[in-house]
């Protein structure tokens, strides 16, 4: 991969524009940077999914199907 120079401050607008130049595998490489260092889930919220999981595989009547929920959005 090529080094990137940038010798001017960029704006958002800027910044995209630039990344849109990218190829498909330098922008996946770009993405798979970010969201690796980005995401922390928090305890709290990994404890409510799991609990939330076992109570589905206990009750799967608390399932609902996305294409009938998402039509209600």
């Amino acid at each position: 991969m090529d080094t990137v120079k940038l010798n001017n401050d960029l704006n958002f607008n800027q910044l995209l524009d630039a990344v849109k130049q990218l190829s498909p595998v330098e922008l996946l490489t770009l993405n798979d940077a970010i969201w690796k260092e980005a995401i922390e889930i928090p305890l709290e919220h990994q404890t409510l999914v799991l609990n939330r999981v076992a109570k589905s595989e206990i009750d799967s009547s608390r399932i609902l199907d996305w294409e009938k929920v998402s039509k209600n959005l």
